[in-house]
């Protein structure tokens, strides 16, 4: 298996353990204030993937520790709006619609800022996934709500971080301003995501401090929002964005990241079975106009698979 391929199909995993976080953290916000939900969640994983690549994190230069800072500090923004966005949407579902925007303007922030070559795939997947996205989360019109309002300047940034967060964990060659060539040595994935998720726990904590009241925390302390926090960390943030930053690191083409508009499909049906929130026909249509952007963006992809597989069944009927 190509690295790739075996990129693509972690980041399947990776919007899966999202989807799951999704409902973590919504059971979580409903017994918190969600900033400092965030700061909780975020320090606890970043910490704890602190201590495990301790050794990794003596070892980076101090190029790769501002980039992984710099990486922490966009994420840390964004997830601050996210979070706002979640405390304050109806739908879920329509929530992560929303956000998925970020992933679909990947490709253009790539282009635009950084002028990463982009295959004509992924421009012709953009607007089937834009308009799938409005079908799902838009079917009553654009109306100005806090939470839409959140969500879609959370997605903003995360294309910023999405693209960031891919370079950080590529080698790659950079031009500086006089004009030689330097090596950007790739941020190995452990103490990358350690300290991204630390530098957000410590941006929203900040965020929390300032805008948050604590007082009157106690009363709300129980062992389900424990559960609840600590699935959050382990499964939705740790465990989420390691295998996220690792799949992004076997690819350098920000491309494949797409693949990560599949997260509120999955979200929709999650938020379906636990909430009881409910999918019109509009929103279905939404999800199939998803699904075909998928199929246009890996086109290539899976026409190699394709012709493997028809070149083997050949291969094995001429032995």
């Amino acid at each position: 298996m190509t690295d790739a391929r075996k990129s693509d199909l972690l980041l399947v995993l990776v919007t899966l353990l999202a989807a799951i976080s999704w409902i973590f953290s919504k059971e979580s916000i409903l017994l918190m204030p969600p900033l400092l939900f965030m700061a909780v969640r975020f320090l606890i994983a970043g910490l704890l993937l602190a201590v495990i690549a301790c050794r990794a994190l003596r070892k980076l230069s101090a190029d790769q520790l501002r980039r992984s800072l710099g990486v922490g500090l966009v994420f840390g923004t964004a997830m601050s709006l996210w979070v706002m966005g979640l405390a304050h949407i109806e739908s879920m579902g329509e929530g992560a619609f929303l956000t998925s925007l970020g992933v679909v303007f990947v490709p253009v922030i790539a282009r635009l800022v950084f002028r990463e070559a982009q295959p004509v795939s992924t421009w012709l997947a953009l607007p089937i996934a834009v308009c799938g996205l409005a079908l799902l989360s838009l079917k009553n019109g654009f109306r100005p709500e806090a939470g839409q309002l959140f969500f879609v300047s959370a997605a903003a940034i995360f294309a910023f971080y999405f693209t960031l967060n891919t370079r950080a964990a590529n080698q790659r060659t950079v031009i500086n301003k006089h004009g030689q060539y330097i090596e950007k040595h790739r941020v190995p994935a452990l103490p990358l995501t350690a300290l991204a998720l630390t530098t957000v726990g410590l941006v929203t904590l900040l965020a929390s401090a300032v805008l948050e009241p604590w007082s009157g925390l106690g009363a709300s302390l129980s062992p389900a929002l424990y559960g609840w926090v600590l699935a959050s960390a382990l499964v939705g943030t740790a465990g989420r964005f390691l295998v996220q930053t690792y799949a992004q690191g076997l690819s350098a083409h920000s491309h494949g990241v797409v693949i990560l508009v599949l997260e509120p499909v999955w979200v929709a049906l999650f938020a379906a079975l636990w909430f009881g929130e409910s999918m019109a026909p509009l929103q279905m249509a939404g999800c199939s106009l998803i699904f075909a952007a998928l199929v246009v963006n890996r086109w290539g992809a899976l026409s190699k698979v394709v012709k493997q597989r028809i070149q083997e069944k050949k291969s094995t009927k001429l032995a």
